[in-house]
């Protein structure tokens, strides 16, 4: 662990000043050393000379750097790393380079997030698929996962779509187990495609013994990277099925002519064009940072502490239900109000207080995330706040 201060450590995400900030899920802090990095990279490919050989030069390590980076905190090769810019672009690869037949089936949890749900409503439109979901939110405090995926896998189901962590109740799936289930469906492998949005950066992973098919990840939240950068994996064998939909140069090989003559080998391929390369330094400056105060396990341990406090904060008080009824297994606290005031007019008088949370629509709730270097104060802060709402609203 790291030698700072709790305090000192803070000083380096300027958004965290003078606020109480639980919106990790949505959105980290940047730290300053990752702006500095930043605007240090775009200076210096100015001073190269933007399109020279030299800042090309330089592009191709920053990318390499951060695919190697990305890898090590996935446990997976860095060739089968796409650098995306987002989690909805990850899983957009997977979802449109899959060779769909009609009749084929997609099963997906009730938990899904709306961007990911859109996208398998047009391929249900385009390729006349087959679409259900399976109740995993009931699962949240008792039940099997597993089991009910098992129960509503079909002979025709191709693939399942899930999130690691569930956005909106907080659930951590048990990611092995469902991967297995689904490969050794008695009538054919199905292939697992992962929304990692709330995963990565707060469970300790390695997805090459996980043996999941496709896991798409954004650095903007938990790594509390740039916005506009994210990844995608996928696994060996399921690179041999998936097509790039959109292709660009950054994912072509060529023949001495220039023209294009095959898909790159690896997870290249299913890259694009033009990025905003001075990002990667930045995002592969915030991993490192995390780094610096802890191991992943360390910093696991610290958020299911910190939630566990926050969660144990909120139950003391009458007018709150948390959706869990036992602490919670990584660092998203979703509850609900009992007392009559309205989840979307609670947000917004906290925001008022410097206190930053959010809605969830479905279910109807409020969520708080907290992060390994959340302050115990801030979670005082906030169970006080929502202790005294009716004071607010009166």
């Amino acid at each position: 662990m790291t030698n700072l201060t709790l305090e000192t450590y803070r000083q380096q995400f300027p958004a965290l000043i003078n606020k109480a900030y639980f919106n990790y899920g949505g959105q980290g802090p940047l730290p300053k050393i990752s702006l500095d990095a930043i605007y240090k990279s775009y200076e210096e490919v100015q001073q190269k000379g933007p399109f020279s050989g030299e800042a090309g030069s330089w592009v191709t390590e920053a990318s390499s750097l951060l695919r190697d980076s990305m890898a090590r905190e996935l446990g997976v090769s860095p060739e089968m790393i796409t650098i995306t810019e987002n989690v909805t672009f990850g899983c957009n690869i997977a979802l449109w380079g899959i060779d769909w037949q009609p009749g084929d089936a997609v099963l997906l949890s009730d938990c899904e997030h709306p961007g990911v749900i859109a996208a398998i409503q047009e391929l249900q439109r385009r390729f006349q698929l087959e679409v259900s979901m399976c109740p995993l939110k009931e699962t949240l405090n008792q039940g099997d996962p597993v089991s009910v995926i098992k129960a509503h896998l079909q002979p025709n189901t191709r693939l399942l779509v899930i999130s690691h962590i569930l956005w909106n109740t907080g659930q951590v799936l048990p990611l092995d187990e469902i991967v297995k289930c689904c490969h050794q469906h008695q009538h054919g492998k199905v292939r697992v495609l992962v929304d990692a949005a709330q995963s990565v950066g707060v469970l300790p992973l390695n997805l090459t013994e996980s043996a999941v098919d496709f896991y798409a990840f954004t650095g903007h939240k938990w790594w509390c990277g740039p916005e506009g950068l994210g990844g995608f994996y996928i696994s060996p064998e399921a690179l041999t099925a998936l097509s790039p939909t959109y292709m660009g140069w950054r994912g072509i090989d060529y023949d001495q002519t220039g023209n294009p003559v095959n898909w790159k080998p690896d997870a290249r391929r299913y890259e694009i064009a033009t990025s905003a390369y001075p990002l990667y330094v930045g995002l592969r400056r915030s991993i490192q940072l995390h780094h610096d105060w802890g191991t992943i396990e360390e910093r696991y341990q610290k958020i299911c502490n910190l939630s566990q406090y926050l969660w144990e904060g909120l139950s003391e008080l009458s007018h709150v239900d948390c959706l869990r009824t036992s602490p919670p297994e990584a660092g998203l606290v979703s509850f609900k109000l009992t007392n009559g005031l309205a989840h979307k007019a609670t947000v917004e008088a906290l925001e008022k207080q410097n206190i930053f949370v959010r809605t969830i629509s479905n279910p109807d709730c409020i969520r708080a995330c907290v992060h390994y270097f959340t302050a115990p104060s801030e979670i005082d802060q906030l169970v006080d706040a929502i202790a005294n709402l009716k004071a607010v609203f009166s």
